[in-house]
């Protein structure tokens, strides 16, 4: 068999999607068939191929990391890099989490995890889904109908959910950051609302 000297970057965004299916494949062979392994199959997928902003504990800190990794996907071992460092946390970290703490669903204990996961992510520059390493904005929507439907429902006119988030938490303090008198006045609408890519 012959090999390629140098990979080019055709035939390394090939091994690349080759990686990523065969890991995310070993991780639902290893599901446990609850709501969230896809998801999570996924953010953790992305992780380890540098696809999202996502640390190696992905926020929850290592203890915590075990117990989700052996709830949803029994069998495998989750080795964390030997000199990893923990997540740096923006400021308002604790804050994002308590917005999605408090409209969690309450049916799985997943949606901790998932809260965590989604403030950690809030510290990239991309769009959330991005950030998160899902495969598009569909997966954040499910993720939020899912783990913290009455949040989900609030963002009824489809705000993307790293500027809603933000907007929430503004409108919690009382502070209003935009000056036009309603989101189709502003000259930004376009930064809010319409298609991610």
């Amino acid at each position: 068999m012959n090999l390629p000297v140098a990979l080019n970057k055709e035939s390394l965004a090939a091994w690349r999607q080759v990686y990523k299916v065969l890991r995310y494949s070993e991780l639902m062979a290893h599901a446990s068939g609850y709501a969230n392994d896809h998801l999570l199959a996924t953010i953790i997928t992305s992780q380890s191929l540098g696809r999202s902003v996502l640390p190696p504990d992905f926020g929850l800190g290592e203890a915590r990391l075990k117990v989700m990794t052996e709830r949803h996907f029994p069998g495998l071992t989750f080795l964390l890099p030997e000199n990893w460092k923990a997540a740096e946390f923006l400021p308002e970290h604790p804050d994002l989490l308590n917005l999605l703490l408090r409209y969690r669903a309450g049916l799985d204990e997943s949606e901790y995890d998932l809260a965590v996961i989604v403030a950690t992510a809030c510290i990239g520059q991309d769009h959330l889904w991005q950030d998160l390493g899902l495969n598009h904005r569909g997966e954040l929507s499910e993720l939020f109908t899912r783990n913290f439907p009455q949040l989900a429902a609030l963002n009824s006119r489809d705000m993307k959910w790293k500027k809603f988030l933000y907007k929430q938490l503004c409108e919690e303090d009382g502070i209003y950051v935009c000056r036009a008198p309603s989101c189709e006045a502003c000259k930004d609408f376009g930064a809010c609302f319409g298609p991610e890519t």
